[in-house]
């Protein structure tokens, strides 16, 4: 369940556990687009540069390969790196913003894809008019993209540091071999997947065993996802014990920065 002011999203898991993200306002998204759009200028004013200097081709022959090319970069520009960068780009990261799906489940390569492709809608008719219009009638300040990926913008805060000594493992932790692993994950997880990760351990008592299970599995397969311990460490660890460890180590890598 989900719950929306002009400012925060609030998103209730089916476990329990109550997150809020604040949105991302027009100001800062379009100090974002910016940027992006300077770096995309780059890319395309280096692509010219080549495609002149090969002098393969005739003039109209030049300009049309290079319009091609501004649509697949200006297009891919934001799949690649919101891919990569799980819903960043180079504006996003600067601005401290990030796309995430709008019920809170892990962002899908689709809803990134339909985003971008719809992005020329929203400009029109010029300087993103339409795509402003929408965000400013719609409460969770989605451009036309956005509605159709079911994806929002939010603006990634930066979280006190939880006491982590409060779930540390209860055993020898595997997991603390692999310093290079933790460093990924403490560069690549989200603040807001560590805190609801460290809130739902702390509240593990007041969950039903299976409703449990399936919150511990479904936040263990997120950090998966970012770093693969190999199996030895792993393979007799529940997903709530996986958890512990992972953040044990997470927490780690920050005392030694």
């Amino acid at each position: 369940m989900r719950t929306i002011d002009t400012d925060t999203l609030r998103i209730r898991t089916p476990e329990g556990v109550t997150f809020s993200l604040p949105l991302a306002g027009p100001v800062r998204r379009c100090l974002a687009m910016l940027l992006d759009m300077f770096c995309i200028s780059v890319i395309m004013t280096s692509i010219g540069y080549l495609v002149r200097s090969l002098n393969l081709v005739g003039a109209d022959l030049a300009g049309a390969i290079y319009l091609l090319f501004f649509f697949v970069v200006a297009t891919g520009y934001g799949i690649a790196l919101e891919w990569r960068w799980r819903g960043q780009t180079v504006g996003k990261r600067v601005m401290q913003l990030r796309v995430m799906d709008a019920e809170g489940l892990r962002l899908r390569p689709p809803q990134i894809i339909l985003r971008n492709l719809l992005r020329p809608v929203d400009s029109l008719p010029a300087l993103y008019l339409l795509g402003g219009a929408v965000m400013f009638f719609n409460r969770r300040r989605q451009r036309l993209g956005d509605l159709a990926a079911g994806t929002v913008v939010i603006v990634e805060t930066h979280l006190e540091e939880p006491d982590f000594g409060r779930i540390a493992p209860n055993k020898f932790n595997s997991l603390a071999a692999y310093p290079h692993l933790a460093a990924r994950l403490r560069m690549r997880v989200p603040a807001d997947v560590i805190a609801v990760t460290f809130e739902a351990l702390l509240r593990r008592d007041q969950f039903e065993p299976g409703a449990r299970l399936a919150l511990y599995a479904d936040l263990a397969s997120q950090f998966r996802a970012e770093a693969e311990f190999p199996v030895a460490a792993t393979e007799d660890l529940s997903d709530e014990q996986y958890l512990r460890n992972v953040l044990a180590v997470i927490a780690s890598q920050r005392r030694q920065r």
